[in-house]
C-alpha cells in the first residue's frame, strides 16, 4: 500500500471491507498542503479499484477534521499568480485553482461510499471536502465555517457548488457570505450532517456500524443513533 506524506489509509480489521482515510497532518490541524491534492486522488483511486473496499471513512488524525487550505500554500499561490506578466499569471491561476478542484471531486468519482466522520474544526476547505461526501456525521463539538470570505476569497473547490443542494440555497449563501461559525447541532438541523455524537467514540462506533453495512436504521421513522451505539 502507497505511503503518503499527508494522508494515511487504514485497514483497522483485516476482515472488514471498511477502510479509513486520515487526514494526518495533525500538529497543523489537517491544513491542506500542496502534497495534499496531489496524494488524495492517487489515495482515492486506490480505494476504488480494491477489490477489498467496499466503503470509505474519511477522518481527521488529531483534535480537528481539518483547517483549510495551509495559508503557506495561499501566499505562495498568491505570490506566482501575481508576478510577471499579469495575463500569463491570471491563466496559471484558473489552471491550478482546476487541479485543486479536481483533487476534491476525486471524491465524487470514487465508486465506494465516502463517509465523512467530522470532529474539532471544519474550515474552508474542509467544507469543500465534506460536501463530497455520500454521508457525514460529526461530534456535538464539531464546528464548521466556510472561512473564504475572511481572507477576500472564494470558497471555489466546490462549497459553493454541492453546499446549496444540501443546505439550501438561502442557508449556503449566509453561510459563505458571513463565515459564521456553525455548531454541529446546527449542521444536523440544516441536514449537513445525518447525526451529531456526544463523543469521538461514539462516532467511530455507530460510522463504524454504518459503513459494516448496517443501513437499516437510516431507512426506520424512528431512527435512533443511541440504539445504533448500543447495538454496536
Amino acid at each position: 500500500m502507497e505511503k503518503f506524506k499527508t494522508l494515511e489509509i487504514v485497514q483497522k480489521n483485516p476482515n472488514s471491507s471498511v477502510f479509513h482515510l486520515h487526514l494526518n497532518r495533525p500538529s497543523h490541524r489537517n491544513a491542506l498542503s500542496p502534497d495534499f491534492f496531489s496524494e488524495f486522488p492517487r489515495a482515492l483511486a486506490s480505494l476504488d479499484q480494491n477489490p477489498s473496499a467496499n466503503v470509505v471513512i474519511l477522518y481527521g488524525a488529531g483534535d480537528h477534521f481539518c483547517s483549510g487550505i495551509d495559508l503557506k500554500s495561499l501566499n505562495s499561490i498568491a505570490e506566482r499568480a501575481l508576478s510577471g506578466d499579469r495575463g500569463r499569471g491570471g491563466e496559471w491561476l484558473r489552471r491550478h485553482i482546476k487541479g485543486l478542484q479536481d483533487a476534491v471531486t476525486a471524491i465524487e468519482r470514487c465508486r465506494k461510499p465516502v463517509i465523512a466522520a467530522i470532529h474539532g474544526a471544519c474550515i474552508g476547505g474542509g467544507v469543500d471536502i465534506v460536501t463530497a461526501c455520500d454521508i457525514r456525521f460529526c461530534t456535538k463539538d464539531a464546528f464548521f465555517s466556510v472561512k473564504e470570505v475572511d481572507l477576500a476569497i472564494t470558497a471555489d473547490l466546490g462549497t459553493l457548488q454541492r453546499l446549496p443542494s444540501i443546505v439550501g440555497f438561502g442557508n449556503a449563501m449566509e453561510l459563505a457570505l458571513t463565515g459564521r461559525r456553525l455548531s454541529g447541532q446546527e449542521a444536523k438541523q440544516m441536514g449537513l450532517v445525518s447525526g451529531v455524537f456526544g463523543s469521538k467514540q461514539e462516532m467511530d462506533d455507530a460510522v463504524g456500524f454504518v459503513a459494516e453495512g448496517s443501513f437499516y436504521f437510516l431507512r426506520t421513522s424512528c431512527f435512533s443513533w443511541a440504539a445504533v451505539v448500543e447495538q454496536h
